[in-house]
């Protein structure tokens, strides 16, 4: 018997992003070869914003994917939460030149509040909801505040581009394919203060520093590059990632619905609230996590060495002052 479509909700679809993502949604690649699926498709109400979204949709009819069985393109927010059981927020205010982090947090509180809102009324209260938006952590604690019907379980925000950037960059430090690379961990925030940590990484079942056997390329060239590597990629192509992304954004999607592979974690920013890692309790940190059933479970027990446990403070500071601010201007 086949499976009954699942809603899932593209809000800023009409970027980069989304038409990058959006052949990953409806091959089957991210929710399943015989999972179908109906898209809403949500952008600003502008008409040449409207307009560019409803040309994806024609593009989207002559793929003729099997597995798309509707696609609503919308300005309306409520329109597109309307039932969804999965929601991918790639819309936010981008930061602009001159703008301060409290500046570009006040813009994204108005949006982000708005939206959990909605969610909160309109979509399914099993809705699994992923934050991509800048600044991501905060603003899927923005929404996840506003939303109190929908457990706090159910938003993550991305950092598996960041995950997978570290993997890629050993694969290459080592030579061997990615398929052979284990155990990347990003922890915080999807800023420049994430901590990329391979201490826990193995390259086909070998510890891969005991193969790098070089600390300054792992603190000094791996750890900058992963962290900087947005801002390279906008410096190359004047355009910020979206191949690379989309493909993240899939691979969160897919383990957090259909589980990870026996015996590896992923990089998911979820809530911290009860980890073991001594990491402060109600923000949107990343932490490596396992996937079963549709549920999250941090992994617990991994040694973390002083240098490691410096770097995950700095990342969880910044997360601290950001919910500050955010909470300060959601009371105001």
């Amino acid at each position: 018997m086949s499976k009954a479509p699942i809603t899932i909700c593209v809000t800023g679809a009409a970027g980069q992003i989304g038409y990058a993502l959006l052949p990953h949604l409806c091959s089957g690649k991210t929710f399943g070869p015989d999972q179908p699926v109906k898209l809403h498709l949500l952008d600003l109400p502008i008409d040449g914003v409207q307009t560019a979204l409803n040309g994806v949709k024609l593009e989207l009819e002559d793929a003729t994917y099997p597995l798309l069985k509707g696609c609503v393109c919308t300005g309306d927010e409520k329109v597109a939460f309307a039932g969804a059981d999965a929601v991918i927020m790639l819309g936010a205010f981008p930061r602009k030149d001159g703008m301060e982090r409290k500046d570009l947090l006040e813009k994204n509180c108005g949006i982000f509040k708005q939206q959990g809102d909605l969610l909160n009324t309109v979509a399914s209260k099993n809705v699994k909801v992923l934050v991509v938006g800048n600044p991501a952590n905060t603003n899927c604690l923005i929404a996840s505040e506003c939303a109190p019907n929908i457990p706090k379980k159910n938003f993550s925000a991305l950092t598996r581009l960041d995950h997978n950037r570290a993997i890629a960059q050993v694969a290459i430090k080592c030579g061997v394919p990615i398929e052979q690379v284990t155990g990347s961990i990003i922890w915080g925030n999807h800023s420049s203060t994430q901590y990329p940590d391979i201490n826990h990484c193995k390259v086909n079942g070998t510890p891969a520093k005991d193969l790098i056997k070089d600390d300054a390329w792992v603190n000094d060239v791996m750890i900058p590059c992963v962290q900087k590597r947005g801002a390279a990629i906008i410096a190359a192509r004047k355009l910020s990632s979206a191949l690379s992304a989309a493909q993240a954004i899939s691979d969160h999607m897919n383990n957090w619905f259909l589980g990870t592979p026996e015996g590896k974690w992923v990089s998911m920013a979820v809530d911290s609230t009860g980890n073991k890692y001594g990491v402060a309790e109600g923000l949107m940190y990343s932490f490596p996590v396992k996937c079963s059933g549709g549920e999250w479970t941090i992994v617990d027990g991994l040694p973390i060495d002083d240098f490691s446990k410096v770097k995950m403070k700095a990342t969880e500071t910044e997360l601290s002052e950001e919910k500050t601010m955010a909470m300060e201007i959601l009371k105001a």
